[in-house]
């Protein structure tokens, strides 16, 4: 998390909801061979409490399991350059929204693993309404089986969440605004578009 109490100041809930809106992660976890990393989608309860989601069984990072872990949630970043400001000797930094979910990670019990992925699908498919929702009801009970034996539920009970929203609140609102213009200009994605949304979106001081 970057040290700058300014990109600090969003309270537990604004980081639980975004963490759970994004519902994606990297997940870290030392083992005795150094950290392992895996990218996997997550289930985050409403209060922020109990983090879900699976891994694939042969995934070093599952072996080494229970332990101490973090889920890194990152949001929208980008490249923002000094000349956007209006003002003199300013230098380039990066912006971005990142999510810092810690806790002990254990597996948890096999009979979790079917209702895990049903409300991870239910979830996800209700974003992509009007679409017909898929449900694992479609798969063959034997195909669901044997995909299933694949993959292990994993549980884990958060007891520190930390937020960065570095949106340019240590400048001036004119050179904030300047910034979120230039990157709305230049940004080439839909995600410098989304920071430059959030940079805008700031109380002005």
């Amino acid at each position: 998390m970057h040290p700058n109490p300014a990109f600090r100041s969003r309270d537990r809930a604004a980081n639980v909801a975004f963490a759970r809106e994004r519902g994606f992660g990297i997940l870290s976890l030392n083992g005795p061979d150094g950290p392992h990393v895996s990218h996997v989608p997550f289930l985050l309860s409403r209060d922020g409490t109990v983090l879900e989601t699976h891994l694939v069984r042969s995934n070093p990072l599952a072996r080494a399991l229970p332990g101490s872990a973090a889920m890194a949630v990152a949001g929208p970043d980008g490249y923002i350059s000094p000349d956007w400001y209006g003002l003199s000797d300013q230098v380039p930094t990066w912006n971005y929204v990142a999510v810092h979910l810690r806790g002990p990670l254990e597996i948890a019990p096999d009979e979790a693993l079917r209702d895990l992925l049903d409300r991870q699908s239910a979830l996800f498919e209700e974003a992509l309404a009007p679409k017909p929702a898929w449900t694992s009801a479609k798969m063959t009970p034997a195909t669901m089986d044997r995909l299933m034996r694949a993959i292990v539920p994993c549980r884990m009970r958060v007891e520190t969440v930390t937020g960065t929203w570095k949106l340019g609140q240590n400048k001036p609102d004119a050179a904030r605004l300047g910034a979120a213009d230039g990157l709305a200009a230049y940004g080439t994605s839909p995600e410098a578009r989304l920071l430059a949304e959030l940079m805008r979106a700031l109380p002005e001081t």
